[in-house]
């Protein structure tokens, strides 16, 4: 199946949104608004028509001064049909996006590094918690917002030692200006 061909697929299963379906780059881009992402990534997954049974990746965009502030980007893979489409969702700060582990499980590992790094929620979801950054963390690191020079709580080193090896306490580190 070509893209022009996926495209009119889409755009027929999904006549509501269809007007944001194009072809950018050699592939399917479409943007469905909230209410909506749940039923139209379970019926990418599963009409046979579409086949989206590979979960590629998934990312936050920070748009910051726009509305909705943020873009959840989803690039899902055929490998039946070999045909890719990437799926975009605007969501604002205080909105909540419905989870993706249900469909996808590795979806659980993704939108929790999207909820640690952009804190962005997703309702369902059945551990959301951060995964890269430890607890005491404030803030989300890759929002545009979030300030280059701020200072986090300071957290003893948990790695052991061995005899070979010393630990510095109280290094301090200075870049040159």
């Amino acid at each position: 199946m070509t893209n022009e061909e996926l495209q009119i697929k889409f755009k027929e299963r999904f006549p509501d949104f269809a007007e944001s379906c194009i072809i950018d780059k050699g592939h399917i881009v479409a943007e469905i608004p909230l209410e909506h992402m749940e039923l139209t990534l379970t019926t990418l997954k599963d009409d046979s028509e579409f086949d989206f049974k590979m979960y590629m990746d998934f990312t936050v965009v920070d748009w910051m001064e726009r509305k909705p502030r943020f873009d959840l980007v989803y690039h899902l893979y055929s490998v039946e049909k070999n045909h890719r489409i990437r799926i975009k969702v605007g969501i604002t700060e205080s909105q909540s996006a419905p989870t993706m582990s249900g469909l996808w499980p590795v979806a659980d590992w993704h939108e929790r590094e999207m909820f640690d790094l952009y804190g962005v929620k997703f309702s369902g979801h059945p551990n959301l918690k951060r995964i890269l950054l430890y607890d005491s963390f404030k803030g989300h690191p890759l929002r545009k917002d979030y300030p280059v020079t701020k200072r986090q709580p300071r957290i003893e080193s948990t790695f052991p030692t061995r005899d070979s090896q010393y630990q510095e306490k109280d290094l301090k580190i200075h870049r040159g200006d």
